[in-house]
């Protein structure tokens, strides 16, 4: 079996949870990372939703790509489909990656369904805010998730204004009104 390559964007770069032998920066064409998933598992509950990232249609993004050998394959993608398709809001599909190195490849993605209940598509800056700040899920505080993934963003010296500026106001509001948890 032929190795292949999987798309990071969020949280798969800091926290793939499978083994690698290549781990590289990357863009993705066709898609560009969006905190436009209501999240009912995660980083909320059905009840008090929260949001997360998914890759939505239009423009690229860049994130990191993993190269898996072949033979761990069917591993890995059972791993995956777990992890990303609890609640089928994203569609596993393959799309054009250029990696840094200069080399084309095809790589495994998620992205949103924008024709999903979750679906929560472009947001106000502020109505972001508003639904991160207090969401908890089974992974803990949407707030951690946000700001754990525009910080692994800088990492790679990519600018999101967008998102910097999302961040910012749950910094202001946790300011204000720390988290209560006991």
């Amino acid at each position: 079996m032929e190795d292949f390559w999987v798309f990071g964007y969020a949280s798969l770069m800091w926290k793939p949870g499978f083994e690698h032998v290549e781990r590289r920066r990357a863009r993705l064409y066709g898609y560009h990372r969006s905190l436009c998933i209501a999240s009912y598992e995660h980083r909320g509950t059905p009840e008090r939703p929260g949001l997360v990232m998914g890759l939505d249609r239009g423009g690229s993004c860049v994130g990191v790509a993993f190269r898996v050998e072949g033979e761990k394959q069917k591993a890995v993608m059972a791993y995956l489909r777990e992890r990303e398709l609890v609640t089928n809001v994203y569609l596993e599909r393959t799309g054009t990656l250029a990696l840094d190195d200069g080399r084309i490849v095809p790589g495994i993605a998620y992205v949103a369904d924008r024709a999903h209940g979750q679906y929560a598509g472009r947001l106000e800056v502020e109505d972001a805010v508003t639904r991160v700040c207090g969401a908890v899920g089974g992974m803990g505080p949407n707030e951690d998730y946000v700001i754990n993934t525009a910080e692994h963003i800088r990492t790679l010296g990519i600018r999101d204004h967008w998102l910097e500026n999302v961040v910012a106001g749950i910094r202001r509001r946790m300011e204000v009104t720390p988290h209560q948890f006991g």
